[in-house]
């Protein structure tokens, strides 16, 4: 594995991957568009307020290593950009749809539990259990040419241990311990279903969700063990419909930008025509 990112990079890349799986009909991004994507209020750690110039630093740092290609549609005065960083059929890099949607995740949060991972992917991939993503972390860790992700000490607390990416991206705390192999009897926690610092959670708005659910299970009539997948199920989807309306808000910033950006007009002293 000969992929190096650092951090600005690596939210680059995570975007660009992110936009191309979930709004394809905008794909390729403008550099207006990728740095919405990247300053996005969801599913970002941490979250950035970059200025377009900045963006596009990376982005020709990331041309130059063949990562990045622009692609201007016809007639369009507006340079745009997609990443060629997998799936591409020109790199080595091959992932499958569920191995993408997890080196995604942690190109744009860093390091993950299974659990976080389960609930976070599934709007990239089709939704699957945590075993699954056990499953898909262990293919990461095994390819031929490198491990692409690495299991991190279990941090106290935590039930469940975090996964990291490998291609230099990940902050300063993520330590490797024994070579990555699936956990048995890891399982999505309640803390892995409402994820700190995003979705709901970063309006505290999960977590108070989460505290009425407790209230309300230890006054209710049901055992608390029977409100628990309840509780799971209902803010897993609420997550799930709050990131995609922001990432429609996003995309329909994005297509107004444009807009407004070929509606320019010329500045004095450019031939318009010849």
């Amino acid at each position: 594995m000969n992929i190096m990112l650092d951090p600005m990079e690596a939210r680059v890349i995570g975007c660009l991957i992110e936009k191309a799986i979930t709004t394809p009909d905008q794909y390729p991004l403008s550099i207006n568009a990728l740095t919405n994507a990247c300053n996005q209020k969801s599913n970002r750690d941490p979250m950035l307020s970059l200025e377009e110039r900045e963006v596009q630093a990376v982005v020709d740092g990331l041309i130059k290593k063949h990562l990045v290609l622009e692609r201007s549609g016809f007639g369009s005065r507006v340079p745009k950009y997609q990443h060629r960083f997998c799936n591409t059929g020109f790199g080595a890099l091959e992932l499958s749809a569920r191995q993408t949607a997890i080196v995604c995740e942690l190109l744009l949060r860093g390091p993950q539990t299974p659990g976080e991972l389960r609930t976070r992917t599934a709007r990239l991939a089709t939704a699957c259990e945590v075993s699954d993503i056990e499953a898909a972390l262990a293919e990461l860790a095994a390819r031929d040419e490198g491990p692409l992700v690495m299991r991190l000490e279990r941090e106290p607390g935590r039930r469940d241990a975090r996964y990291a990416h490998l291609f230099g991206g990940t902050s300063a705390d993520t330590t490797a311990s024994a070579p990555m192999s699936p956990v048995p009897g890891e399982s999505q926690t309640q803390d892995d279903a409402v994820p700190h610092g995003g979705g709901l959670a970063e309006g505290g708005e999960g977590g108070t969700a989460m505290s009425e659910y407790s209230e309300r299970g230890s006054a209710g009539t049901r055992p608390a063990a029977a409100q628990a997948p309840v509780q799971q199920a209902d803010i897993a989807s609420l997550l799930a419909r709050v990131m995609l309306l922001e990432e429609r808000v996003v995309q329909l910033q994005a297509q107004l930008d444009d807009l407004r950006e070929e509606r320019q007009p010329h500045r004095p002293g450019t031939i318009n025509s010849l």
